[in-house]
């Protein structure tokens, strides 16, 4: 298995607004991209569950033609209000980091 952070050639995140984070996930090459799509691990209801939201709640959308996938889904707390410790969302892709994927 191999962990996502060593595979791709991104795992990013960012604010959509105050309310929602945007993640990506990006890799170099066609190749290499449609090997992990085949094995069906990054889906939404993955990202729901490493986020503890709803799948229902997550906006996800493969981009092929860029080797991506990207997922927008609700913040806990929304940026800049009391308790955020994220304003600009910039860190929220670190669960994505140590997804395994069977290649």
């Amino acid at each position: 298995m191999a962990k996502l952070k060593d595979i791709a050639k991104a795992c990013k995140s960012k604010n959509a607004g105050p309310f929602e984070v945007t993640l990506d996930i990006m890799f170099d090459n066609r190749e290499l991209f449609e090997r992990v799509r085949a094995t069906g691990v990054i889906n939404a209801g993955l990202i729901a569950g490493l986020y503890g939201v709803e799948p229902s709640d997550v906006l996800f959308t493969e981009y092929a033609p860029a080797f991506a996938w990207k997922a927008t889904l609700p913040r806990r707390i929304p940026s800049g209000a009391v308790g955020d410790t994220d304003v600009y969302g910039a860190q929220q892709h670190a669960p994505l980091l140590d997804i395994e994927v069977p290649i």
